[in-house]
């Protein structure tokens, strides 16, 4: 039996590292968005629709407020491309949540690309 994909990304930019841990389960998927650590912050789950439906995923914030929008439009996202449950977390600390959206936006694309690599070897 396969077990959950774990793959960690991270950017740098306006003198902040911009961090996501992505753990990816058989019907679903969980991602951390964070600044400068690795920490929980606001987050959102979202339900594909089904195939034959038209819209986009549905989506539901499980904890927090300060990141609402980016949690839930970044949970939506995964959702509608992975096909699966979708969770996602957004801490922010300093950086504003528009400022953040574009690094995340830019991390997530590249977890689900990097998405078939098993525990990368930390560099």
């Amino acid at each position: 039996m396969e077990r959950a994909k774990v793959v960690k990304e991270e950017l740098q930019d306006l003198d902040t590292r911009f961090l996501a841990v992505y753990v990816e389960a058989k019907n679903s998927c969980m991602i951390m968005l964070s600044e400068s650590e690795d920490k929980l912050g606001t987050l959102a789950i979202a339900v594909p629709k089904a195939k034959d439906t038209i819209g986009a995923a549905t989506s539901s914030v499980l904890l927090g407020d300060k990141n609402m929008i980016s949690a839930r439009m970044f949970a939506e996202y995964v959702a509608s491309k992975k096909g699966k449950i979708a969770m996602v977390s957004v801490y922010l600390d300093k950086i504003g949540e528009i400022q953040a959206q574009e690094f995340f936006m830019h991390l997530i694309d590249r977890l689900i690309k990097s998405e078939s690599q098993k525990e990368p070897t930390a560099t």
